[in-house]
């Protein structure tokens, strides 16, 4: 058995069959007294005794496959080849990609081979390496721990950079890498000539039918809903979610009238008149009690106003786009003022450029640039001074 001519699955790097002129395919036949240059036949016109010119039926053979390891026993030359195929296809780290042009590993088995033989381990150079190199390029080829952060540094998003880390083309509203991405590829040969024959034309035409049938498999992936239940099921359903909602609401309100004795609507509709007048008087009074109580203490009562505001909680940074372009300070302010990260860059940078043009910045100027609450731009005039961004005018 030997390797020549057969580590490459394109069918250009190979002459065709002698006898058939056809594709060979592996395992195929060499004779080893033809020469120099290679006489090849495929196992069919091999085994009908093919002779053509010096070549004779009975001369001796090499079977040519590539069925046998190089690097690993569970590797074979065939697919290593594969490997770097979809590798150069498909790119490095798209081992999803790369497992499913080569269907025989999954991606698991394709970055680990990959990494151990031809990143961290290549063979070329393993057979110069001494002892001590070839216990420390095996030693690199472990696994090394790193802890995620809790928050990964993202671009903001409505920059270039923040749509092609995503893959998605706004204008298309579609994405980079579609669903058999490949799909294509069947068609890139295909040409439509006047002399072919009928039966490779009806071939043609099934090709052009299975890659439209791939194009509506496509489309029918993007539609997740659809894949479960149709329209009308789906109109349906949320219908009848909505109907069960206001039946509820409704049995509830009838229940509560016959809690109250009430067998009439016209006696409900007086029912819900009384209660909402009763319901504001109680509500006033509550109020009206809550005062009384701190009337006479005046830190008491400044105390009970400032408590009984109802104050929002901090704003959660996790995954906002800029939040990465913050110190720990900015960050405490945006989540105090409940300001999203882009929004405080922009009123920073428009601060800071006033305040360069001017020499300084008064109060009311940096409200007049930035419209938003009073409240907020004040705290935020004040920080940046604080910290020494801009000056007073």
């Amino acid at each position: 058995i030997d390797a020549d001519f057969c580590l490459s699955d394109d069918p250009s790097d190979k002459p065709p069959c002698r006898g058939c002129s056809s594709i060979l395919v592996e395992p195929y036949i060499k004779c080893a007294e033809c020469g120099p240059s290679p006489f090849l036949l495929c196992l069919q016109c091999f085994t009908r005794g093919f002779e053509f010119k010096k070549h004779e039926s009975n001369h001796k053979y090499e079977i040519m496959t590539s069925d046998f390891p190089v690097l690993e026993p569970s590797w074979t030359a065939q697919e290593e080849m594969a490997l770097l195929e979809a590798v150069m296809d498909c790119g490095f780290g798209n081992w999803q990609d790369v497992a499913y042009q080569m269907r025989t590993k999954n991606k698991e088995e394709c970055e680990a081979h990959y990494m151990k033989n031809f990143i961290n381990n290549p063979l070329f150079s393993s057979t110069l390496l001494n002892l001590r190199q070839i216990e420390e390029a095996r030693t690199a080829d472990t696994a090394i721990p790193f802890k995620p952060t809790d928050d990964p540094p993202r671009p903001t998003f409505d920059s270039l950079l923040s749509r092609d880390m995503a893959g998605y083309m706004p204008a298309r509203a579609d994405f980079m890498e579609e669903f058999d991405n490949y799909a294509e590829w069947d068609l890139k040969d295909i040409d439509f000539v006047d002399d072919d024959s009928d039966i490779l034309h009806a071939l043609k035409i099934a090709v052009v039918d299975i890659y439209h049938s791939r194009l509506k498999e496509r489309g029918r992936r993007k539609k997740r809903f659809a894949r479960v239940v149709g329209p009308i099921e789906h109109d349906k359903f949320i219908e009848s979610h909505a109907l069960e909602f206001e039946l509820r609401r409704e049995i509830g309100r009838l229940q509560e009238y016959r809690r109250a004795g009430i067998q009439s609507f016209c006696s409900a509709k007086v029912y819900e008149r009384v209660k909402q007048v009763r319901e504001d008087e109680r509500r006033k009074r509550t109020m009206l009690v809550d005062v009384l109580q701190y009337i006479q203490d005046g830190r008491a009562c400044q105390q009970w106003l400032t408590t009984g505001r109802r104050c929002a909680p901090p704003l959660n940074l996790t995954g906002l786009p800029g939040t990465e372009k913050l110190n720990d300070r900015e960050k405490e302010l945006c989540q105090v003022v409940r300001l999203v990260p882009g929004a405080y860059l922009e009123y920073k940078q428009a601060l800071l450029n006033e305040c360069r043009r001017q020499g300084g910045l008064r109060l009311a100027q940096a409200r007049a640039l930035i419209k938003i609450d009073v409240n907020k731009t004040r705290k935020i005039y004040d920080f940046l001074i604080k910290e020494g961004y801009i000056n007073k005018a």
